[in-house]
């Protein structure tokens, strides 16, 4: 069974485990795409009232845009299907752990609940690096749990970083 960590000190329940990891499958499904594209990896979702509003992989090369991170393009998506830049009462569903750009949008959209795969030990900003989604002196905390999936989400990037080695 995945490990899993929240901020807040809530148990999780069998039907949210499901829940979490049928929507992992989904941002996977969109880093498999990224990876088949020649992009990095990486895929996320965003959750609304139990629907996907949006989905996408990361679109660097594609956009020729640095901030074209699954994250924030999915952010993006998400901000106009609601009408708002603030993304309450949405969850973000991620393959890898954010960086510091992705979780400085994150705060900045109010995500109140972030999932994610695997550890970015080089460069995640959830844990591994920076701890900015927890971070007290901010004026959002996002609620993380972690480990959802996490060895396919790790397989995709290794195997895509090795055939390019």
């Amino acid at each position: 069974m995945p490990s899993q960590e929240l901020s807040s000190k809530r148990m999780i329940c069998s039907s949210e485990m499901n829940t979490d990891v049928g929507f992992m499958e989904q941002a996977l499904e969109q880093a498999r795409a990224s990876a088949v594209a020649g992009e990095v990896p990486v895929g996320a979702i965003l959750v609304h009232e139990g629907k996907i509003i949006a989905r996408s992989g990361n679109r660097n090369i594609r956009d020729c845009d640095p901030t074209a991170h699954s994250e924030i393009v999915v952010l993006r998506e998400a901000s106009r299907v609601l009408g708002n830049y603030r993304l309450a009462g949405t969850a973000l569903y991620v393959t890898v752990e954010p960086c510091s750009m992705c979780a400085g949008a994150i705060v900045q959209a109010r995500v109140p609940r972030l999932v994610y795969g695997c550890d970015d030990p080089k460069g995640g900003a959830v844990r591994s690096c920076f701890e900015i989604l927890t971070d007290p002196r901010l004026n959002h905390q996002v609620e993380v749990t972690v480990g959802i999936l996490a060895s396919e989400c790790a397989a995709i990037l290794q195997s895509f970083f090795a055939a390019r080695r």
